[in-house]
């Protein structure tokens, strides 16, 4: 985006019609470049334009607004089927919880990119595949294997969202930086929108209660359950057309959260010490141990999402790379674990899919790491850390798919 910025400065057609293609990406990338741009007549009047813009809320009716409002209406009829048709809460939300929203988001991004009907029709033909697989499989209740298609399966429908998001555009590492981005802008969005739901749903019920009305169990089972999917779903829709309502809490959040988790980790990790847990032989511990690394993975990816954004201080590259560093000790300890127990006990299905993650995890990390390192010793920039890691998502995206497809048929629906 930011050589088609540079590109078309002149041209105010050009300029409109990639501001109107991606707004929020656009708003970010003008952003970055103006300072180098002030005294064009051009970017001032741009300038002047966004951030005007950022002082508002644009709700205005259009087909956006219908998409958002008919993809919130469908997400609550399919969130609201095993009441409608009678089938098994547990067997449905298990293994159908992700095409509640996911389907309608792919299809927004599917529309804004403007894709290609071959791009169309392969994207509906994933989402109906893993549709059909996972309601298929044998209904012998919670077996890890089937546990775990259900999970990673939600990570192939995030896949397939991406896929969306990128558009036309697979190999810009700018787009998918921005995918990474989105969602921590979603995050952010859509908790603030829970929120606020869940202090007007307070009200709401606190209100009837004082004329002596107990609406309590109706209205969780038919408005919370039927509105609870629009929160991702109109999230989007304000992040996509109102990118200044988290463009500049986004960065900060990941700018405090950074230095506070490789604090957090470090005491932990002697605090594990201290405690004399033993991860090679608490399951339990172990299982936590490995949601904590993902979620630091996370916190990082975001980071770096945002910090190719603008120009970061040496700090800042200094705390992610110490980061990472601590991260691959954590990942050591819980790749040496899980060798541990297939040792002992031999393979399962968990321990498969952990160990697997774990090594595509610790590879991650050490390219991260090692670009973060040219980064502080002025080899490279901020920008090839991005590159590393977005060249790096299909391979999560490729385990997802063995874990969800392979996995239940290899380990015999164990």
């Amino acid at each position: 985006m930011k050589n088609e910025i540079l590109i078309h400065l002149n041209d105010p057609k050009q300029l409109e019609k990639l501001y109107r293609n991606n707004k929020g990406l656009f708003r970010r990338e003008f952003s970055a470049l103006y300072p180098t741009l002030k005294g064009n007549t051009l970017a001032d009047f741009w300038n002047e334009r966004l951030n005007y813009d950022g002082d508002q809320i644009n709700l205005r009716a259009g087909k956006e607004l219908l998409f958002v409002i008919i993809a919130a209406l469908v997400a609550g009829v399919i969130a609201k089927l095993p009441a409608l048709l009678n089938i098994d809460e547990e067997f449905f939300y298990t293994r159908n919880i992700g095409f509640i929203v996911f389907p309608a988001l792919t299809a927004w991004f599917a529309w804004k990119s403007k894709l290609s009907t071959g791009k169309i029709a392969f994207i509906i033909s994933a989402t109906l595949a893993g549709l059909i697989f996972i309601n298929f499989l044998p209904n012998v209740g919670l077996r890890d294997s089937i546990v775990l298609s259900c999970l990673h399966l939600l990570l192939v429908l995030w896949s397939i969202l991406a896929f969306a998001f990128v558009g036309e555009n697979r190999n810009s590492v700018e787009k998918r930086l921005g995918y990474l981005s989105y969602n921590g802008d979603l995050i952010v969005m859509t908790t603030l929108i829970l929120i606020a739901g869940g202090i007007l749903s307070g009200i709401t019920i606190g209100l009837f209660s004082l004329i002596g009305l107990n609406i309590e169990k109706f209205y969780f089972e038919n408005i919370v359950k039927f509105g609870l999917p629009a929160a991702p779903i109109l999230a989007t829709y304000l992040i996509q057309t109102n990118p200044q309502l988290v463009g500049k809490v986004s960065p900060v959040i990941a700018r405090i959260f950074s230095p506070l988790v490789l604090l957090m980790l470090v005491i932990y990790l002697v605090a594990i010490i201290y405690s004399g847990k033993d991860p090679y032989n608490d399951r339990e511990f172990l299982m936590i141990f490995n949601a904590l690394l993902i979620g630091v993975m996370a916190i990082i990816f975001f980071s770096v999402a945002e910090s190719s954004k603008t120009a970061q201080s040496r700090t800042e590259i200094w705390i992610l790379f110490l980061l990472c560093i601590v991260t691959i000790v954590v990942n050591g300890i819980a790749l040496s674990a899980i060798l541990f127990r297939i040792s002992e006990w031999g393979i399962t299905p968990n321990r498969a899919t952990v160990l697997g993650g774990n090594v595509l995890i610790l590879i991650n990390l050490l390219l991260v790491t090692v670009q973060l390192y040219k980064v502080i010793s002025r080899k490279a920039n901020i920008n090839a850390v991005g590159k590393v890691i977005s060249f790096y998502l299909p391979v999560y995206s490729a385990w997802a798919i063995i874990v969800t497809f392979l996995f239940p048929l290899i380990f015999g629906f164990k």
